[in-house]
Order: structure tokens, then sequence, then C-alpha cells
């Protein structure tokens, strides 16, 4: 299964894009925030990957963060919700108001969401009330990451600045390469080059 692409924006639709890999073009869907949030044509993404296997298509879905794509799999667990209407879920709230939502019952809320019912939303708050508390945690740490600078040199700032252009929140940027400085140790880091630090930053995406 593909979980990750790192390539280059070949065309943006109203729904999905082609990343282009070493000159194979790979058909992704997105949320309405995930289209939002990529590069301009011949720009650098990366993005997250749900592979979804059916008898008659090979589809991929993608997200530019991991609590995106958590999400997505989470919604996807609730009885009648496909990965076409999680999409439109994602599409209609980003994910720390609709872990929100689904905490407080916030039925009328969701309903909002195009495609989403009383009877839907309903459902996901009954099945996801007790399921969002760690996504909750997940996004509001990446949240409080961005207030801690990340030390480390001209390099360091200019690998954040180099993610956030490939399309990562800054705060999701800074959360990644305070990883990579930890697993790496301090000493290294700081000495790590730049097309170092965002190697190493993508593979702790992936």
């Amino acid at each position: 299964m593909i979980a990750s692409l790192t390539g280059k924006i070949q065309h943006i639709a109203s729904d999905r894009c082609i990343v282009d890999v070493n000159g194979v073009g790979y058909e992704v869907f997105l949320s309405t925030e995930g289209l939002s949030r990529l590069p301009e044509k011949g720009g650098e993404v990366f993005l997250h990957i749900h592979t979804n296997v059916r008898e008659d298509a090979f589809i991929l879905f993608g997200f530019d963060t991991r609590a995106e794509k958590e999400m997505f799999l989470t919604l996807k667990t609730v009885s009648g919700i496909g990965p076409k209407l999680s999409l439109a879920i994602l599409s209609g709230m980003q994910v720390d108001s609709l872990c929100q939502a689904i905490s407080m019952e916030d039925v009328k809320g969701l309903t909002t969401i195009s495609g989403v019912g009383k009877k839907t939303a309903e459902r996901i708050c009954m099945e996801l009330k007790d399921k969002v508390g760690n996504l909750q945690s997940t996004t509001s740490e990446v949240s409080q990451s961005a207030a801690t600078p990340i030390s480390g040199g001209n390099a360091v700032m200019d690998a954040l600045s180099a993610l956030v252009n490939l399309g990562y929140p800054d705060p999701v940027a800074r959360e990644t390469l305070a990883k990579v400085k930890q697993q790496v140790g301090g000493t290294a880091f700081t000495e790590l080059k730049v097309e170092e630090l965002i190697r190493e930053g993508l593979r702790t995406l992936a």
C-alpha cells in the first residue's frame, strides 16, 4: 500500500491533484483545506496517503498532516460513512474544530457540513465521542509547538522555510525538526546541512 508520496504538483483540480513522482503521475483526492495548502504547479509536495482498494478502483486520498489522515481513518469507522464522505467532512470542518464538535455532541454544528444529515451527525457523535481525545491532544501539541523556537542556526531556519514551502503548516514543520533533533542528538543536529535536515524531516513525516 502507498503510505506517502513526495513529488511535484503536475495538476490541481477541484477535488484532486496529480503528483509527479519520478515521471509517474499519481492522482490524489484531497479535502478542500488540503487543496488550498498545496504549492503551485511544479512545486514540491509531501502527502500522507491512504490507499483505498476496491474491486473496480485503486484510489489515493492525500493529507498534509498526520492528524488529518487519522481523523479521516477514524471517520471511516462510523457506520455508513465511506472515504468520500469522510473527505467531505474534512472539507467542511478542520480537525481541531471537528474533534471539539464531536466531543461536545454538537449535532447541529455537524449538520452544517455538506452531506451530513442529522442521523449521520448523531452516529458520528455516538461512535466517536470517546475516540477523538487522542486526536485533540495531537492537534493541541502541534499548535503549542509553534511557540517553541527551533535553535540550530541558519541551516535549520532554511530547512524550516523549505518544509513550509512544501506545504506543511509552520507548527508541523517545527515539530518535525524538533523530532529530528531528538533522534540525532543536539550536536549532530547543528552539523546537518540544509538538504540533510529536509531529508530527515521528510523521513520523519513519512
